[in-house]
């Protein structure tokens, strides 16, 4: 039976989309399902922490290292210098936070263009394995990060482009759904990771810039929801798809309708 959906499409990469979502909402929930979902749910740590650590780094302060815990949770140590600013200070809390969304938006925005995919990829791969090597001190992350590492190269070397690029979409879904993850977090003042009490990121920018923590976190979900909604906005812009050629498989008619 041949497809209805024209390859490439608008309804085919929405499609591909829907499917990404589903496979991330309904993951955990299947047999074995929890520990399928385990080495992702470690790598939207990866990201959150590294988002810390590079905002340290961008600011001019030094990352020293990232721990993650089995439980998922995961720490960012930086050094700042004390005559840092508040806003400094402010800008290391919301990289965290923000950094799961920006990396889900810009592997959606990748796979959008067909020679991004494996590099997208190979680049992703990279990043994890360099990250280990420098800044991650933990069995956990020293562990699974590398496997997840090995898992993304292997698909990049080995998959058919179709698996590729569903791969970058999956990913990028993830990312950009770490935001409801963390919804409760955000709207915590303080936590606890590794049995120690502390500021929750939003927690940490009220002290440093003011303003309720809940306040900040509105402002990083309204941020996170705007790339993600620019990166759907694009992969989904018909304008765009309709501009690229494609050689259509034998068998496939396709029907215009002229403009009004």
């Amino acid at each position: 039976m041949r497809s209805l959906v024209q390859p490439g499409s608008q309804a085919e990469i929405v499609g591909r989309l829907f499917l990404a979502v589903i496979v991330v909402i309904a993951l955990p929930a299947l047999p074995f399902g929890t520990y399928l979902i385990y080495p992702f749910v470690i790598l939207t740590t990866w990201f959150h922490e590294m988002g810390h650590g590079l905002t340290a780094v961008l600011f001019g302060q030094h990352f020293e290292r990232l721990v993650i815990y089995a439980n998922g949770s995961g720490v960012a140590e930086s050094f700042v210098a004390g005559d840092a600013s508040r806003l400094t200070h402010a800008a290391i809390a919301a990289g965290g936070p923000l950094a799961p969304s920006f990396a889900g938006a810009v592997l959606i925005v990748a796979s959008a263009h067909a020679r991004a995919w494996r590099p997208a990829l190979w680049l992703t791969a990279g990043a994890i394995v360099l990250s280990v090597a420098i800044y991650v001190r933990s069995s956990v992350g020293v562990i699974v990060l590398p496997l997840v590492a090995a898992l993304l190269g292997l698909i990049a070397w080995r998959a058919p482009a179709g698996f590729v690029r569903f791969s970058l979409q999956f990913l990028g879904v993830l990312g950009a759904m770490s935001m409801l993850r963390d919804f409760d977090y955000l709207f915590t003042e303080r936590t606890v990771i590794a049995g120690r009490s502390m500021l929750s990121d939003t927690g940490q920018i009220e002290a440093a810039l003011g303003l309720p923590h809940w306040v900040w976190a509105g402002l990083i979900l309204g941020l996170s929801a705007m790339m993600v909604g620019a990166s759907l906005r694009y992969a989904l812009d018909e304008k765009r798809l309709r501009a690229v050629p494609r050689n259509l498989p034998p068998g496939v008619v396709r029907f215009r309708r002229p403009p009004r």
